[in-house]
């Protein structure tokens, strides 16, 4: 079964430049590296939600725990958090369908939302 780590987190304002040089060259291929296979990565460009939201996926719970009990993923992580701040993650089933964390609470209320491509692929929510 495969298994998904859900993360978000927000960039730190004034290193956005930084943060996605290091997104692009050190922390995806780490993850690569490591055996976490990213699935996808979200910008919210505007809304009381997470700023960032991407995943990875593992063959399996053992692969998973080995990744994240690892020195290698816990440097990554401090890297990781020098650019960004409010960092969560979550272990789930893969779906093989978009998933995020539990709807934000931000505002005060739980948000939500469902998208679906039609047959000319565009999106349309609901």
């Amino acid at each position: 079964m495969s298994i998904k780590l859900l993360m978000n987190w927000d960039i730190r304002p004034g290193q956005e430049q930084s943060y996605f040089d290091f997104v692009m060259k050190t922390f995806a291929p780490g993850m690569i590296k490591l055996g976490l296979q990213p699935t996808e990565a979200w910008y919210t460009l505007f809304g009381d939600a997470p700023q960032i939201l991407t995943g990875g996926v593992t063959d399996s719970v053992d692969k998973m725990r080995e990744i994240l009990d690892s020195p290698e993923w816990e440097v990554l992580k401090q890297d990781l958090l020098r650019y960004v701040t409010n960092f969560q993650s979550r272990v789930v089933p893969a779906t093989g369908r978009f998933q995020c964390r539990e709807p934000s609470k931000r505002a005060g209320g739980p948000w939500s939302f469902r998208v679906r491509l039609d047959r000319s692929s565009q999106v349309a929510l609901g």
